[in-house]
């Protein structure tokens, strides 16, 4: 196809949706695929795009050429081998090559038709179907088949890459479309990770996942260090396997932990079938999650389930002065979408959604797109709800958001939520680590950003710096009233103080700001929700563009890693001020009573048990716990309970906004 050696893969569209992608052989110009995959396939007008690209890693991907495939020309029931000429519609006549497909045309119940592709290669693998289009049946369509649960444990003897003789190594996993990456291990050849991925299984069968090395290179192209293959059709379901993989074109060793479960039920289905709708459907889930059965299968906290009926006054996206809108409804790495009304501003969709709740502090992200054909979607609206913030059964009507969810765009979107949920198995899942998403974009220099972030550290220590003045003040009696209080509480506290006290110190504001939201007076900062929302102005985009110009940051680019690390150490220190205070206001209350059950056991247990029966007790634990299970993954509870909490940029995102407030303009 070209004079070099190429990474291809294939892309399927129809109707201007992806509805397939291809696994990517690495350094070939012949590749061989032998990848099959079933299409549900709405109109035999609507011709299968088929785009090949070559694989560029942390650049954009090449375009190597395209061909469209016309299903009316294909008879029913028969395989066809069919040679696609590959062409660069800019540059038609230029020879790219060419593409072998077989296509089997099926019928499938209904009126839709399945379509069946064999894409050769020099492998058989499966391979899900992405962003296929819903088929309009009235049945629950099962879209993933179980849970993949990788722990990577460490690595031994990797390549030294650095002049050092050490490397900074990293490991990226990849299942379909599903992607994870590590943090990276400095100055080191043998790293312990400790850290654990989940990723869906869409195939009974099982399928592959690809991993691979690479050594973090600040200010050039990361190394590549090796790569391995898990096959996952050669494991059993329902138990741990430990796997020592060697890397493939490196050196070393992989250590992981892999268990295969099954998935409840994750389903796409009309209004007409729903489960929740149904008494005795209902009354089984609600036996599921009851408190009798708190300790059974702790991974499974709830489910719940999503109708998205309409939208109205949406954005007009294409030049006809409508749009084609679709809805994405995600819930941590699980993404559903609807279909797409075409040529509507105010699209009904009627469809219900249902999840695997894994974590109650979750956010459910209601997206709507525009569908394009020839390039990606355009964003018209997001809303975010906290599954704590969801009242059961009632049809509300949420404001849509710009990107950042920082401020109203056009629309409102119709939804009626349900959500049931263990309270005991929600409250254990709590203390352990947070599950991670699926790798994002590479984070960008940006002033505004790392100006709001300066500005979050600020206002946490201008309140340490206020509470020291306030003690102070104490102490130089400019008021005598306070300063009496305050000498008698200390000689009270100091002369009776016992370690029990401290935990019950911290329930006392805890009980404090309760009384005062429960009286009406609410002591959350509403002034800083408005500072953050001030921050958000016009410098953002353009801020955001600028750092995109490759001239610039390319002369730059260990000071925007400078300036990015800086920017990020800013927001985590700011985010745990802003989450320790928001747990003693009342900002999530299943949160602060969690902290109120934790904080009253640990006031009972100091105080009948001597601290070093309590210490001691810490100790072994702490000496003997990788001897009791060497590849156990270290974890805080502390940290792990803060990380649920909201901070203040995330509770301006999730606030919802009243749809009554904003006003729409329609031209006749």
């Amino acid at each position: 196809i070209v004079n070099r050696t190429s990474d291809p893969y294939v892309k399927f569209k129809i109707a201007g949706k992806e509805v397939f992608r291809s696994k990517t052989i690495h350094k070939n110009l012949n590749p061989v695929w032998d990848e099959r995959v079933s299409l549900l396939v709405e109109s035999l007008r609507d011709p299968l795009y088929v785009k090949v690209f070559d694989y560029d890693f942390g650049l954009q991907d090449d375009f190597m050429g395209s061909a469209y495939l016309y299903l009316e020309s294909l008879e029913h029931q028969r395989t066809l081998d069919v040679t696609l000429d590959l062409k660069d519609p800019q540059y038609p006549e230029h020879n790219l090559g060419s593409l072998d497909l077989a296509v089997t045309l099926s019928p499938k119940e209904g009126d839709a038709r399945d379509a069946t592709m064999l894409l050769r290669r020099n492998w058989k693998r499966s391979s899900k179907c992405q962003s296929m289009r819903l088929s309009d049946v009235h049945r629950k369509a099962q879209l993933w088949r179980g849970i993949v649960s990788i722990s990577l444990i460490e690595g031994r003897g990797l390549q030294p890459m650095d002049t050092n003789g050490f490397s900074d190594p990293y490991v990226k996993f990849r299942m379909g479309h599903q992607k994870y990456k590590s943090k990276t291990i400095p100055k080191t050849l043998n790293p312990q990770w400790r850290e654990q991925f989940d990723f869906n299984m869409y195939e009974e069968q099982g399928g592959y996942v690809d991993i691979t090395v690479w050594d973090k290179d600040a200010g050039k192209k990361d190394d590549f260090l090796g790569r391995a293959t898990i096959d996952l059709s050669l494991l059993s379901k329902e138990h741990t396997h430990k796997l020592d993989l060697p890397l493939e074109e490196g050196e070393g060793v992989l250590v992981l932990l892999v268990t295969l479960t099954a998935s409840a039920a994750v389903s796409i289905s009309d209004l007409s079938v729903n489960m929740l709708d149904d008494p005795h459907e209902r009354h089984q889930i609600m036996q599921r999650y009851n408190l009798w059965r708190s300790l059974h299968n702790l991974k499974d906290v709830g489910v719940v389930q999503v109708k998205v009926i309409r939208a109205e006054g949406l954005m007009a996206a294409d030049v006809t002065g409508k749009s084609d809108p679709f809805c994405v409804v995600e819930l941590s790495n699980d993404r559903l979408q609807t279909h797409t009304v075409y040529k509507n501003l105010n699209p009904e969709w009627n469809k219900v959604f249902t999840f695997n709740v894994k974590d109650i502090h979750s956010v459910l992200e209601v997206t709507v797109y525009d569908e394009d054909r020839d390039r990606s979607a355009d964003f018209l609206g997001k809303v975010a709800i906290p599954l704590l913030n969801i009242q059961n059964g009632e049809r509300k009507a949420y404001a849509l958001k710009s990107k950042e969810l920082t401020g109203p765009t056009k629309g409102v979107i119709f939804l009626e939520i349900d959500v049931i949920f263990n309270a005991v198995k929600a409250g254990l899942r709590t203390l352990i680590p947070i599950e991670q998403k699926y790798i994002e974009e590479e984070p960008r220099v940006s002033k505004q950003l790392l100006l709001q972030n300066f500005n979050r550290v600020r206002r946490c220590i201008m309140f340490l710096i206020n509470a020291g003045c306030y003690i102070n003040s104490c102490f130089e009696w400019d008021s005598p009233q306070r300063s009496i209080c305050a000498f008698v509480l200390f000689v009270v506290v100091v002369w009776n103080f016992e370690f029990y006290m401290i935990p019950l110190a911290l329930l006392l504001p805890l009980a404090w700001n309760y009384i005062l939201i429960t009286s009406g007076k609410d002591t959350r900062q509403d002034q800083v929700v408005e500072d953050l929302l001030e921050d958000e102005d016009e410098d953002f985009d353009k801020d955001d563009k600028d750092s995109e110009r490759k001239g610039f940051m390319n002369k730059l680019y260990a000071i925007q890693d400078v300036c990015i690390s800086v920017q990020n150490a800013l927001d985590e220190v700011a985010s745990y001020g802003e989450r320790i205070k928001n747990t003693f206001n009342w900002t999530v209350p299943f949160l602060s009573w969690l902290a109120i059950v934790a904080l009253g056991v640990a006031t009972i247990i100091i105080y009948f048990i001597p601290l070093r029966y309590i210490v001691l007790a810490w100790g072994v634990n702490k000496f003997t716990k990788k001897l009791r299970d060497p590849y156990t993954i270290d974890n805080n509870e502390l940290l792990d309970f803060l990380s649920r909490v909201p901070s203040d940029v995330q509770v301006v995102g999730k606030d919802r906004l009243s749809p009554h407030s904003m006003v729409f303009t329609h031209f006749v």
